[in-house]
């Protein structure tokens, strides 16, 4: 069953928030970092992005990076923008679109809920991006973001929110980009709350596996350096929003591959029966939408390669029965012949990036299924990467755990 632990949380002041609170330090490159920093000294990208503080040409992986954003940190919290609650608290975390709400618990999770599979995995973590994660969290002694993790329905634990959130003003609410309104509510009574989430059997990582591998090598290595058993610390226990399944909204993950001649296409269109099509993004699971050359055309995936649950994803059937036998994509992760776009970019980013020549060809996926998520996690199994498309994405710098 699974285990929240209440916690001493950092966040800004409600009147500085605005000029605080940025997007997640995976969703921007450095590029867009330093464009979206400018002009904003007290922004979290300066914690989450500290190379935007140094040279131009330093690795993202020097030494200098990881005490930049240390000392930014700290900086930032014994400034006069952050205040820590005194008792540890369970914090209610909501996002509102024009047509989509979802709310969560925003509290600490446990390392070792993760180690044992309480907490259940759909990814691969990359050893390059975990060794990063680990000494970002080492140097700062924080968590610095908060991981997605979902969970099936408890009516106990959507009473517990309600009754907070209908009854309370948020404490902090913030409108950021595309709309998103993020809204902060604070308890200090967290007992139901951590008897709700112990009658549930597993959590599910819906965003942020390489966030969660970090933490649980930063307890065995702290664990071990300070001779304390498991559980005891601060550092044993991370920070995650949990939102409920039914809320969950995923978008595609869409593909672009850089090379496809004229000759492979025709190939192509004759072998899976191609049509064209004004449907820019597919209506059904099976299917999907190529662009290629200034037209649209719409594709029948093809059969799943096993009976496994994970094979019969749709990014599974598109990277088994078409992106490896047709252009030799054996690795989507490593090769530089496919890249990914964000379904929150649209189709219109898809045509923009083909017709400019930046890419042959493009493709439109049908969103996976929270469903399909937590049946593969429960199963054991992985997903390809890039499967899923979280939106809205949890900001960053509202609440800072510690330890």
């Amino acid at each position: 069953m699974a285990t929240i632990q209440p916690f001493k949380g950092w966040l800004p002041k409600p009147e500085h928030a605005d000029e605080i609170a940025c997007v997640p330090y995976d969703v921007i490159n450095t590029e867009e970092a330093i464009e979206l920093a400018k002009g904003k000294p007290n922004s979290y990208l300066h914690v989450i992005r500290p190379e935007i503080d140094l040279p131009e040409d330093t690795p993202f992986n020097d030494d200098r990076v990881y005490k930049k954003g240390a000392e930014n940190l700290k900086s930032l919290l014994k400034s006069k923008l952050f205040e820590q609650d005194e008792k540890p608290a369970v914090y209610i975390y909501q996002m509102e679109t024009e047509n989509h709400t979802q709310t969560g618990v925003f509290t600490c999770a446990s390392v070792q809920d993760y180690d044992d599979d309480t907490i259940l995995k759909h990814e691969l973590t990359r050893p390059d991006k975990e060794d990063d994660r680990t000494k970002h969290i080492l140097t700062q002694e924080a968590h610095a973001e908060p991981v997605m993790l979902t969970y099936r329905d408890s009516e106990d634990v959507s009473f517990q929110i309600e009754k907070i959130t209908l009854t309370n003003p948020p404490y902090i609410e913030h409108k950021g980009e595309g709309g998103v309104v993020h809204r902060i509510w604070k308890t200090y009574t967290t007992a139901d709350f951590v008897k709700g989430f112990s009658e549930i059997e597993h959590l599910y990582i819906a965003d942020g596996h390489h966030r969660c591998k970090s933490a649980s090598r930063v307890a065995e290595q702290l664990r071990n350096e300070r001779n304390v058993f498991p559980g005891e610390a601060e550092f044993e226990y991370f920070p995650v929003v949990l939102f409920p399944m039914s809320q969950m909204k995923i978008l595609p993950y869409n593909r672009v591959i850089k090379s496809v001649s004229e000759k492979k296409f025709n190939e192509i269109e004759k072998k899976f029966n191609l049509t064209q099509t004004d449907q820019k993004s597919p209506a059904e699971k099976g299917t999907i939408s190529i662009y290629y050359s200034g037209k649209w055309w719409s594709m029948n995936l093809p059969d799943a390669s096993s009976e496994s649950i994970s094979s019969s994803l749709d990014v599974a059937r598109l990277q088994d029965g078409f992106l490896n036998p047709e252009f030799g994509i054996e690795n989507p992760r490593t090769d530089k012949n496919i890249s990914f776009v964000g379904g929150i970019r649209g189709t219109k980013e898809l045509e923009k990036l083909v017709d400019a020549g930046k890419y042959d060809l493009a493709i439109s996926m049908y969103p996976t299924d929270i469903q399909e998520l937590l049946d593969v996690s429960d199963a054991g199994e992985l997903m390809p990467p890039k499967s899923t498309w979280f939106e809205p994405k949890i900001k960053s710098g509202l609440i800072v755990h510690t330890f």
